[in-house]
């Protein structure tokens, strides 16, 4: 699997239209798609689905009133459930062109396929929670179809039986050298149980065999708020092969405050698939944002790496221009934009959750 900040051929999003993901405030949100679409769309294609001829329609008339509409955006008409491409689309990977045999599941077209790229299709169920995921769990063998690339389904087998592994997108970040970040919340907890009877050693397993994965560093917990139960993408993200950029609350009374701690001093601690430790750059958090009684999941690890571009959301808060001066340190070769996310953090995700990435074959 490619590291983020390897060159995209485009990035996909869905349109958003599910309004009770935003209860009372779902109108700014497709202006906020907008934004983050017109600073895409400078530096490479934007894939966009949506539901039907009427909301591409619709997308279409914001996109254009926002001057972000151009020649590098493109619409499919696949009905969706949600927005979270992060979560439910492919994971592409790049494969050797020794690696001809998987012990995933393989269409007889896509066994004699020789193409570098090709898709990792993982079962969705909209994270062991929501009802509605079918339409979301179609997306990713849409995209490949679309894009006539190879794809595997990877399974398990739990008590005699063949089963589709559930993993969201959302919940592993990549050094693209082999290395994978994820939490012992999301991927090993019996709450919002993704794959039951799935042990640690048997993901690690899953990891190497579908996604090149040589060495996993689990983490503990997420952050308060998160709806994904405990997201790493929320929380650590790989900045380059051999530093992650790692959230840190510094404000002891904060519930985040010390899930995060234990996070940061197993970083510390870590090694990366050769065995070197990590470099560690730490970020800060927003104060708290909540809506209606509820903490949401702000954070500004929830970036996005485009070509040229890193899309960070911001929240109307002191530490934003930290967060910024930090990443753009990291980042000298991309401009860095800050997209205020104050609105769509109220749907429990931000950029990356509603972005996928498509490398370059």
């Amino acid at each position: 699997m490619p590291a983020e900040w390897e060159r995209h051929a485009a990035t996909w999003i869905a349109w958003p239209h599910h309004q009770d993901d935003w209860p009372g405030k779902f109108e700014p949100i497709p202006w906020v798609y907008a934004e983050i679409v017109r600073h895409l769309a400078c530096h490479e294609k934007v894939e966009i689905i949506v539901n039907h001829k009427a909301a591409e329609q619709i997308a279409q008339k914001v996109l254009r009133q926002a001057k972000a509409l151009s020649n590098s955006v493109r619409f499919h008409r696949w009905p969706t459930d949600r927005v979270w491409t992060r979560d439910y689309g492919p994971i592409f990977v790049k494969r050797r062109s020794s690696d001809r045999q998987s012990s995933g599941r393989l269409s007889t077209e896509d066994q004699s396929a020789g193409r570098a790229l090709m898709a990792t299709n993982w079962r969705f169920n909209a994270w062991a929670k929501y009802r509605n995921w079918k339409k979301d769990n179609a997306i990713a063998d849409q995209v490949a179809r679309t894009l006539r690339v190879p794809q595997m389904m990877p399974e398990y087998e739990v008590s005699g039986r063949k089963k589709a592994i559930v993993l969201e997108g959302g919940s592993i970040d990549v050094n693209g050298r082999g290395t994978l970040l994820t939490t012992e919340e999301c991927l090993l907890s019996k709450v919002q149980q993704r794959n039951r009877g799935l042990t640690r050693e048997m993901l690690e397993k899953t990891f190497e065999r579908y996604l090149g994965i040589k060495k996993v560093i689990w983490l503990g917990r997420g952050i308060v708020g998160d709806d994904t139960h405990g997201h790493v993408d929320d929380i650590a993200r790989f900045v380059a092969p051999d530093t992650v950029a790692v959230a840190v609350e510094r404000d002891s009374r904060d519930p985040n405050y010390e899930p995060l701690q234990q996070n940061l001093r197993r970083l510390r601690s870590a090694t990366d698939q050769n065995g070197k430790r990590l470099r560690i750059v730490e970020l800060p958090m927003p104060a708290a944002i909540s809506f209606q009684g509820r903490r949401l999941p702000a954070s500004y690890a929830n970036f996005y790496i485009a070509n040229g571009l890193l899309l960070v959301p911001t929240f109307n808060d002191k530490n934003d221009r930290v967060a910024l001066d930090i990443l753009a340190e990291v980042f000298p070769d991309r401009e860095v934009v800050g997209i205020y996310c104050g609105d769509l953090i109220w749907g429990f995700g931000a950029i990356h959750c509603m972005t996928q990435q498509q490398p370059v074959s």
